[in-house]
């Protein structure tokens, strides 16, 4: 399925039915008093988050939503019946904001989570509610209220309790199709991975986190550089990072360096971001050359207290032992939020 993670929706809450003007008409009741009815309330539009859907893909081609109006007041003092409400759905992870300002509407992080976000139009009073002691027979009736109509802009945010971060082709789409049932595209060019992919990653019985798949940052991403703004958003809710380095000396980088410059660009998107708990994954360690680079880099990451594991995504080696220490620390990391 088409990764979409961006759209915009028009959305139109129904009208409220107008009022009725009417006086009864029975027999041997030669003028009878007025029993307009109200008109029907307009019916709202709601959005809930639902776990069932993985992009914003329906929104490309469908982009306008409106609700039912409600029906008009009748004689005999019959309200008008109230406009059908409409639902939208969207995945969980999704961020309403007014289009126009920007605001932050609502933040769906739960299945099930929902709002209202375009109230219908009250429904008008019939010629019957104006009835007063010194009006005995009122000849009008309101007119239904206009429901709210507005557009937004939706954005989806993945929810994964670990994302893998690292430059482009340092193997992250190969470690996630070996740790998890995810199974991305996988080739050897500069940002292979043109969107993000989600895995579930078992590591013990009845115990698992989820995992995302980053596109590749570079340096300036933070600034849109690259494929950077379109998805760092994606990091913002992960609560651990795997930093996937490509320690293959004919790569002709520096991990150390790359280190350094993948930490400015998650401070400088989002200071909290570079706060978080960070795991290195040194891979490659299959091949003899990136072996011997291996005791300086572990040495280095020492220096720093950040957890060091030697992997091979390709061979799998190492990878039993990065997943039980990523599941622990999740797990830890879960039982903090749960007592907050």
């Amino acid at each position: 399925m088409k990764f979409i993670d961006e759209a915009e929706i028009y959305v139109k809450a129904g009208d409220g039915g107008r009022g009725c003007v009417s006086f009864r008409r029975e027999k041997y009741i030669p003028r009878g008093g007025p029993d307009g009815g109200d008109g029907g309330k307009g019916g709202d539009v709601w959005i809930i988050a639902d776990n069932g859907l993985v992009s914003l893909l329906d929104f490309k081609y469908k982009k306008h939503y409106t609700a039912e109006r409600g029906e008009h007041g009748q004689g005999s003092n019959c309200t008008g019946k109230g406009g059908e409400d409409i639902v939208i759905r969207v995945p969980v992870g999704t961020v309403i904001k007014d289009k126009e300002t920007g605001e932050i509407v609502e933040d769906l992080t739960v299945n099930g989570q929902s709002i209202i976000i375009a109230k219908g139009g009250r429904g008008g009073k019939g010629n019957a509610f104006f009835v007063s002691s010194t009006y005995q027979a009122p000849k009008f009736a309101q007119p239904g209220e206009k429901g709210e109509e507005r557009w937004f802009h939706l954005e989806l945010k993945l929810l994964a309790d670990v994302g893998i971060i690292g430059f482009p082709n340092a193997g992250k789409s190969t470690l996630i199709s070996h740790i998890s049932a995810a199974k991305p595209k996988i080739a050897d060019y500069p940002f292979t991975t043109l969107q993000p992919h989600l895995g579930v990653v078992k590591f013990g019985e009845h115990k698992d986190f989820i995992v995302a798949d980053i596109p590749g940052l570079i340096e300036g991403a933070h600034k849109g550089k690259g494929l950077g703004i379109k998805f760092l958003k994606h990091i913002e809710r992960t609560s651990l990072f795997i930093h996937l380095m490509d320690i293959l000396p004919q790569t002709e980088r520096d991990p150390k360096k790359d280190f350094e410059i993948i930490n400015k660009e998650l401070t400088a998107w989002n200071p909290d971001m570079a706060k978080r708990p960070q795991i290195v994954a040194l891979n490659k360690v299959d091949v003899t050359e990136a072996k011997e680079r291996l005791p300086m880099l572990l040495e280095f990451f020492k220096s720093k207290d950040i957890p060091a594991f030697p992997i091979s995504a390709a061979t799998g080696e190492g990878l039993d032992k990065l997943v039980k220490y990523v599941g622990r620390m999740v797990a830890r990391l879960r039982e903090g939020k749960d007592k907050d």
